[in-house]
């Protein structure tokens, strides 16, 4: 059976935005979660609304979230910089970096299983836990003490390695935005997530995806730079974007090593149509032909639904399911 997943992240529902307590953010994940559990999804998360910030609405803390709280780290950059940040390719879709690395890194007051334990007693469905690559957060960070990128996402790696362990999540996600468009950086990525994974006891699984800010594809790369990438990673399965991909993109996914499981995606997230059962199967059974069903482990949107509306996310699950159902035969 090819499973149903989400990738992470879910529309916050308005009452959140309005009556932003802890009994509220309890009450936002219920209703994600419950939605899931309505649409037929398999593998459900939490809609990464632990993550929600009143005073940072506009994004879903895949960023400022993580490194915020870490010790070593300051968030007010002087003008010096903040220009010198500012002349970094790359970070042209923020108007200032999350922070400034100033010391040591260290957890602070970072707490994942605290964030995790939201959410685990609210399903007896199997669960996802996200979080966000080292690689990505420190391309997005200004950096003033390690000096290195290699160096600074090894040093993020063990802060979140140590987040993880002893969440026990059915799947812990990996998710890596940035890669895709600086392929050449793979290894330093690739050894950045390996590092996190070696704190996970549970399924491992890695996102990659092309960027979804304002419904945008931030990232300009291709596949056939990342098998490389793909096939250097420590994990159980991956969760790709495909939906939105040009069609002999899947034909490269044969290279990826075959111990590794693969995750399709085949619901555009990027579009606000609700796709039919029959072309979220049509999608299936084009990757099933190029790939071998066999190979296919999830099924899945290509990103989060974040930036979408609730009744077009919720739309979009359901007919995953549909559509996977339909492919099966059932």
């Amino acid at each position: 059976m090819i499973k149903t997943t989400v990738v992470g992240s879910y529309p916050v529902p308005m009452w959140l935005r309005v009556f932003s307590t802890r009994e509220s953010l309890r009450d936002a994940v219920l209703a994600v979660v419950k939605t899931q559990e309505l649409a037929g999804i398999d593998v459900v998360a939490d809609g990464e609304l632990y993550r929600w910030d009143i005073n940072h609405a506009e994004t879903n803390g895949m960023i400022d979230f993580f490194v915020r709280p870490m010790d070593g780290v300051e968030m007010e950059l002087s003008t010096e910089q903040l220009d010198r940040w500012r002349t970094k390719p790359g970070n042209e879709f923020r108007a200032q970096p999350p922070g400034v690395v100033v010391g040591p890194l260290g957890p602070g007051k970072l707490h994942l299983r605290t964030d995790y334990e939201l959410y685990r007693d609210l399903t007896t469905k199997p669960k996802k836990f996200t979080l966000t690559s080292p690689y990505m957060l420190a391309k997005m960070l200004a950096d003033d003490y390690y000096n290195d990128l290699e160096t600074l996402v090894m040093a993020l790696a063990d802060v979140l390695k140590q987040q993880v362990a002893g969440i026990d999540a059915d799947v812990i996600q990996v998710d890596e935005a940035n890669v895709t468009g600086h392929a050449d950086d793979g290894p330093i990525a690739a050894a950045g997530i390996n590092r996190v994974l070696e704190g996970v006891t549970t399924e491992k699984a890695v996102h990659l995806c092309y960027g979804n800010y304002g419904g945008q594809t931030i990232q300009r790369g291709t596949y056939d730079k990342l098998i490389a990438f793909l096939n250097a990673l420590h994990t159980d399965h991956v969760v790709l974007e495909i939906a939105r991909r040009p069609k002999e993109e899947l034909t490269l996914l044969k290279d990826v090593k075959p111990e590794i499981g693969l995750g399709i995606g085949v619901i555009d997230i990027k579009d606000n149509e609700v796709e039919s059962a029959e072309i979220v199967a049509a999608r299936i059974e084009s990757a099933a032909n190029e790939l071998g069903a066999d190979r296919i482990k999830y099924v899945h949107p290509d990103c989060g639904f974040w930036m979408l509306p609730r009744s077009v996310s919720d739309g979009k699950m359901r007919s995953l399911v549909a559509g996977r159902d339909l492919f099966e035969g059932r």
